[in-house]
């Protein structure tokens, strides 16, 4: 390898000459020399005097780095930015140099591969990639062109791992990962013409279910709106997978009713998906089958009680009102505490009875709070703020 003389300024020949530089045969200077000399004159010099030694000593090592730089040309990035990051390792072998452990130019060198080989690993991937698999990926690509030589063919990742001593699947996954190091594009044209696609738009496909996403949603608020046996009955039929005569057995009725229950209740989600405004639940047995809302209020000590039972809808929010009305009246100054342990559904009508019947009690200055909500009310009312009134 051919040697590249250094060009001092005047400055730099006065500082190198009193450090007595020595000179190889060629004429280039003995780094390892100079270093020593450069150690012996800082111990003793001050401040000023050991940065312009530092910066002397720098200059002189410069074409040093910049050979060291050259090896790593043509691996994707710019010369420049690594004869920057070269020189970057030079300072920080001269800063860190100490003569008793040995060749300046042997730490200089490892120093500065070092920080050339940490910028390829840590800045110039595309994607993050863990260093082990980087670092085997470089192994593959060597290990590759070597085998490629030999057999006069491309290697199988079998005959690459046997080369490395590795397992095949860690080849692959270094190869694999090798495409992290410059991906490509979303936005690269595929094709010609003016029109050309986006790479990206040749990504992923048409997702069906999201047209029924609405749905979806409708139908589960409109499930919320039906019996609790008619919601149990859906639900083990078209979510449990259960035959009518298993779905009979186990609510013991006959399976010919379940699947009268079955059809009313599809009949009535149809009409309701179909309309604005869904439908009144309909129907003789729904009424003998649904317990009607009971809000029963009664004084212990101190206390009022009012014991709620059933579901809490628009159909029975009503009556639900008028009960908690009673019983904040029957309380006087009391507390009043409302149970829901007995109510399985509660909508967006029985939260405003809540709000309402707390908004009554708040101006009458009587305490209030609730009590016993099952795990599908207490949610509810997480939502929509008031579980703060529950009792612990």
């Amino acid at each position: 390898m051919s040697e590249t003389r250094i060009d001092q300024s005047p400055a730099d020949q006065g500082i190198l000459g009193r450090m007595a530089t020595p000179v190889t045969d060629d004429g280039l200077e003995d780094l390892d020399a100079v270093a020593l000399a450069y150690a012996e004159r800082t111990a003793m010099a001050g401040p000023a005097e050991r940065a312009a030694l530092r910066d002397t000593l720098t200059r002189l090592c410069l074409p040093f780095a910049g050979r060291l730089a050259r090896r790593y040309r043509g691996r994707g990035e710019t010369f420049e930015d690594i004869e920057q990051v070269a020189r970057l390792g030079l300072v920080k072998a001269i800063d860190r140099y100490d003569p008793e452990r040995g060749s300046f130019t042997a730490y200089a060198v490892i120093t500065i591969s070092g920080e050339i080989k940490r910028h390829f690993r840590d800045k110039t991937w595309g994607v993050h990639v863990p260093r082990r698999v980087q670092d085997l990926s470089l192994e593959v690509g060597h290990a590759t062109m070597a085998l490629t030589t030999a057999l006069s063919r491309t290697p199988t990742a079998a005959e690459i791992a046997a080369r490395l001593n590795v397992p095949v699947a860690a080849v692959l996954e270094a190869q694999e990962s090798s495409a992290g190091y410059s991906p490509s594009s979303l936005n690269a044209p595929v094709g010609g013409g003016d029109g050309a696609a986006e790479f990206g738009d040749l990504l992923g496909d048409f997702d069906g279910d999201l047209e029924l996403v609405d749905d979806k949603v409708t139908v589960a608020d409109l499930l919320m709106r039906l019996p609790a046996r008619e919601r149990r009955m859906l639900a083990m039929r078209f979510y449990g997978n259960r035959t009518q005569a298993e779905i009979a057995a186990e609510l013991g009725i006959s399976q010919m009713h379940v699947s009268r229950l079955l059809s009313r209740a599809l009949a009535w989600l149809r009409e309701a998906m179909l309309s604005d405004t869904p439908p009144r639940w309909e129907g003789a047995e729904s009424r003998s089958e649904r317990h009607p809302l009971q809000v029963e209020a009664v004084r212990e000590g101190s206390l009022v009680i009012a014991r709620v039972r059933g579901e809490v809808d628009r159909d029975t929010a009503e009556r639900m009102r008028l009960g908690l009305r009673h019983a904040i009246a029957l309380a006087g100054r009391d507390r009043v505490v409302i149970d829901l342990s007995g109510v399985p559904l509660l909508d967006a009508a029985g939260i405003a009875v809540l709000v309402d019947a707390a908004s009554a009690a708040a101006v009458a200055e009587i305490p209030f709070s609730l009590t016993g909500a099952q795990p599908y009310v207490a949610s509810i009312l997480s939502v929509t703020g008031l579980a703060r009134l529950l009792e612990g």
